[in-house]
């Protein structure tokens, strides 16, 4: 998006062909320390599109850390066409305090445009999208379940706009979620400069997940050969993706231990019996059961529950037999020894 031939990201220039770390100045905190996001960019020879790719919005959220760790590192990037921004870790500060929000207990994905004298999550959210966001034509966030929580990898995205949905597609993973837009957000910001972003949701916070980070990496990948930013290749065994247009959570109907009885990826129907909820003493207190046929996208792990906590989610799907095995084709096609 950002023509010319250098590329300026927090004052510093990147030349055709010049990779360039660079640590962007956010804030200072009260201990007098610099608190700054690092930003790696690589520019290709060839022009081509302007692409971020982010991790660690939710401070406590990682696995994207690894799957950027791995994107900057792989050989493949040397036929990079355009420029790629790649940002391990937004939120910084949750990074080190093993947290998903910042100081003033604010989200940072509710933060969005931000304000240049706001709070950090403001300042921080202003800068992102001056110096980042502003100057790119496409963009993915990477992130996880909450604490507790894990997600099977998915891919959430205006998929009514026909460029985002061939995005997505292009990602490679079974379970496509026609997701709104919510207020504040990264993905609001974005869409409101024409930047056309995929969220990809993965695994725990505070975990690495193997299979996640390699459906991650693979993803992204996938994407930057779809804009053409690196060069096409015959993918084995392509993956058909399921779009649902519906999507819930299924919530605790009484306090208690949990056993569950269904796992991520499971396809279950009405009536399915998904956990018990008993008392200390084992006495039966409630049974929570699905409300339709889908795919269990999103799962609570802690098997100590209150009333009204959300346990499980679901993807509404007709072709729930068929996103079931692609699930199965995506766990076998990440083999180890796979370059990117």
């Amino acid at each position: 998006m950002q023509e010319g031939l250098d590329f300026e990201i927090g004052g510093i220039t990147v030349a055709k062909g010049e990779s360039r770390h660079i640590d962007l100045p956010v804030v200072s905190l009260y201990t007098n320390t610099e608190m700054a996001i690092p930003v790696y960019v690589q520019r290709g020879k060839r022009e081509g599109p302007t692409i971020f790719v982010c991790a660690a919005v939710h401070g406590d959220e990682l696995n994207g850390i690894e799957v950027i760790s791995r994107l900057i590192q792989s050989r493949s990037l040397k036929s990079l066409r355009g420029t790629l921004i790649a940002v391990p870790m937004v939120n910084v500060y949750g990074v080190l305090q093993h947290t998903r929000y910042l100081p003033d207990r604010r989200d940072l994905n509710r933060s969005f445009p931000g304000s240049a004298k706001g709070s950090m999550a403001a300042r921080m959210a202003h800068v992102f999208l001056r110096e980042i966001v502003a100057k790119c034509d496409y963009g993915i966030d990477l992130h996880t379940g909450a604490a507790h929580r894990s997600n099977l990898p998915q891919v959430r995205a205006n998929l009514d706009d026909d460029t985002t949905r061939e995005m997505a597609k292009a990602f490679g993973v079974p379970v496509l979620l026609n997701a709104s837009i919510r207020d504040g957000s990264l993905r609001q910001a974005a869409a409101d400069r024409g930047v056309r972003v995929l969220l990809y949701e993965a695994g725990e916070a505070l975990r690495f997940d193997e299979l996640c980070i390699r459906a991650g990496l693979k993803g992204v990948t996938n994407v930057l050969r779809h804009l053409g930013m690196l060069p096409a290749r015959r993918r084995r065994n392509p993956i058909e993706p399921f779009i649902a247009r519906r999507s819930g959570w299924l919530r605790a109907g009484d306090s208690g231990i949990a056993t569950h009885l269904k796992a991520l990826g499971d396809q279950v129907y009405k009536g399915d019996l998904l956990a018990t909820i008993a008392d200390p003493y084992g006495n039966e207190l409630d049974q929570v059961r699905s409300n339709g046929e889908g795919i269990i996208i999103g799962k609570q792990n802690i098997p100590l529950v209150q009333e009204g906590e959300a346990m499980y989610h679901i993807a509404y799907f007709q072709e729930s037999q068929e996103v079931v095995d692609n699930l199965e084709l995506l766990q076998d096609s990440l083999l180890p020894d796979e370059n990117f």
